[in-house]
């Protein structure tokens, strides 16, 4: 195992940790694509705003994504943020290929934007357990995005 750089956790802990991260920063490189297929692919009323809006979603997503995979970095493991893993390791279902219809999109992206905040509360409580704050704290301001972006995404779907 490579170096860590921080002091304070045990190995265990570290491992433990270093796993989690792994398994959230699988999803979250599925959502950030699931989010770009929906951005090429959706036609329909509305469409611009979305369009534009799943950009700044997947930049965000980004985000959280490099958070997690440096923290994996720091606590002396791996980063595993690629397509074959996010593949192989999301708990997130295939995102649909061939779907045009706005509407359908919005309510895809919002199911799996709901489905990676609960992942990400659950990994909150973990790393918390654990006695990992500044990973628990990295998970907080991960979910609080994908939430934010959940209810930016849903607010498109027609009541």
């Amino acid at each position: 195992m490579p170096e860590a750089f921080v002091s304070g956790l045990d190995d265990q802990t570290r491992h433990k940790m270093i796993d989690l991260l792994n398994a959230r920063l699988a999803d979250t490189v599925a959502l950030t694509l699931a989010v770009k297929q929906a951005h090429w692919n959706l036609k329909g009323p509305g469409y611009i705003g979305v369009h534009e809006l799943l950009d700044e979603v997947a930049d965000r997503l980004r985000e959280g994504a490099d958070l997690m995979a440096e923290r994996a970095v720091i606590l002396g493991g791996h980063a595993k943020g690629t397509v074959e893993e996010a593949a192989e390791k999301s708990t997130l279902a295939p995102y649909p290929l061939e779907m045009t219809p706005l509407e359908n999109h919005v309510a895809a992206l919002k199911e799996r934007f709901l489905a990676v905040g609960e992942a990400l509360r659950k990994a909150i409580d973990e790393a918390s357990e654990a006695g990992d704050a500044d990973t628990e704290d990295l998970f907080t301001e991960v979910s609080r995005a994908v939430d934010k972006d959940a209810w930016f995404i849903g607010s498109n779907a027609e009541v």
